[in-house]
């Protein structure tokens, strides 16, 4: 039948411009003008085996590639694919773009001016093998190979911002999503936290977040962001107190491909860079060495920096929010951090309450976690007695909310009760007398062995958040000498750092 049809076009002198086969259909493409379609349908239909002959706007390839071409122009990522020799077989609309070809010259017309160029015009060979610049931006490259009959016949390049990689970093943080709304607390010091929370988050400065550890001051950070015009950018966060000092700075900074031995081969973006428009929580600031604080104090001045080992000036517009539970003005006295960089963070400045001075908020702390708790446990919620209720409410907390979830998540997973009661509340790993008190023991005879038994009790329930001789020190606000000797008093082990 295909021979028939392919006869009639050369008996009626038409031009055939494409022929496309598929199921029981044959698809032709004339070139306008040269015949009506009433007498192409007359001619097809005497051959024997054609039953109709219908008029169709696409060629099926043709409409396959308005699809493929609709659905790469909703990519936010740059992407071209290229022929074994490098020519750009396909680019979305974020690729001609990103190479420079504006916006304005796309709309209403095919997109044609990087099909068939070469690649290495577009991207010049002294780039790396996985950091490009375009049209002044910095892009990481993924290249994925295309082959067929296991020979290599092209590949597919997308590049990624990143700040898109910042964004995906974002998007599957399990906590993602907190708000102000998140934070639990009716009495009057975390109303007043939660109305100054609002104010601040409309305001694009610089936020320092102060409170003891176990307070909450990661998710004041999120609701500062959450709440505000960055709410859709990234949030991403780091700890100052769990990275020496170069890996911080690399990870704050990021690093320029060969910086120093064991670098990625195409060097790092820093969260800085990550975090465009979005914001950057820095928590436990105070632990950031001297050095480190000069050059955020740099960065924070016009918002540029240059990744270690690299020339380029970067410059990003994020947000930055920093806490600490130590004393920054005795912190300042001592040398030990600087009164300009301080200045600069605490232009706007909350103070979140320990638990033990927001008793009243216990109760509904207490319904959170364990209703969290319960789902991932998967048991069914219990309740907690009001007598439960009350012998929480009577613990000093020293590890604040965290001590509180955790001593939840510990007592649903040990009792397996409707109903949790005083009795069934296990505070430690080392038993605490049930009414929680450290000064009821028959065994204390005089004011010198109660203040030993208070003395070892405090040691033995911090040391599970300060698992360290210099950490419990730094908590106690005294020497590693002092901590060292009334920990071997009272048997307590931990190490030394």
């Amino acid at each position: 039948m295909t021979q028939e049809i392919l006869s009639t076009i050369v008996q009626n002198g038409w031009n055939l411009t494409a022929m496309e086969m598929s199921s029981e259909k044959i698809f032709v493409h004339f070139e306008q003008g040269r015949s009506s379609f009433e007498n192409i349908n007359t001619a097809l239909k005497k051959i024997s085996g054609v039953t109709d002959v219908i008029e169709v706007d696409l060629l099926p390839s043709e409409q396959k590639r308005k699809h493929l071409d609709a659905l790469l122009s909703k990519l936010p990522d740059p992407l071209v694919d290229i022929d074994f020799e490098g020519r750009i077989l396909v680019a979305n609309t974020a690729a001609e773009i990103a190479f420079g070809i504006e916006k304005s010259t796309l709309i209403g017309r095919e997109i044609a001016e990087l099909i068939g160029v070469s690649i290495n015009k577009i991207l010049p060979s002294e780039e790396t093998s996985f950091e490009v610049s375009c049209a002044n931006k910095q892009y990481l490259m993924d290249i994925t190979p295309v082959y067929s009959q296991n020979k290599t016949t092209g590949a597919v390049i997308v590049l990624r911002s990143p700040q898109r990689l910042g964004q995906q970093i974002s998007s599957i943080d399990p906590k993602k999503g907190e708000n102000i709304e998140s934070m639990v607390g009716q009495c009057h010091k975390m109303k007043l936290i939660q109305q100054q929370t609002r104010r601040f988050a409309k305001l694009d400065l610089p936020v320092l977040v102060v409170g003891e550890t176990g307070t909450g001051k990661e998710l004041l950070a999120r609701a500062l962001h959450e709440s505000g015009p960055r709410a859709k950018a990234p949030f991403l966060a780091i700890n100052c107190a769990t990275l020496a000092e170069n890996l911080l700075e690399s990870e704050l900074f990021g690093y320029a491909p060969g910086a120093f031995t064991g670098a990625k081969q195409g060097g790092k973006p820093g969260l800085f860079e990550l975090a465009e428009n979005g914001t950057v929580f820095l928590d436990e600031i105070a632990e950031m060495s001297v050095y480190l604080q000069a050059k955020l104090l740099r960065f924070l001045q016009e918002f540029t920096f240059r990744r270690i080992g690299g020339t380029q000036e970067i410059k990003v517009n994020i947000r930055i929010v920093c806490a600490t539970h130590k004393d920054l003005d005795k912190m300042m006295v001592e040398g030990n951090f600087r009164d300009d960089l301080f200045y600069r963070l605490n232009v706007l400045s909350l103070h979140l309450p320990a638990l033990r001075e927001r008793v009243e908020d216990i109760p509904a702390l207490i319904k959170r976690f364990t209703l969290n708790a319960s789902e991932q446990i998967n048991i069914n919620c219990p309740e907690f007695s009001s007598s439960a209720i009350a012998l929480l409410q009577k613990s000093s907390w020293p590890g604040n909310i965290r001590e509180l979830q955790n001593v939840i998540f510990r007592t649903l997973a040990l009792v397996d009760k409707s109903i949790i009661d005083h009795n069934d509340i296990s505070f430690t790993s080392i038993k605490e007398e049930k009414e929680n008190s450290v000064y009821k023991s028959t065994e204390i005879t005089c004011l010198e062995s109660a203040l030993e038994s208070y003395e070892k009790k405090l040691l033995q329930a911090l040391y599970i958040n300060f698992p360290s001789t210099r950490k419990l020190a730094q908590r106690l606000n005294v020497s590693n000498a002092t901590i060292s000797r009334k920990l071997n008093k009272y048997g307590i082990k931990l190490s030394p750092d």
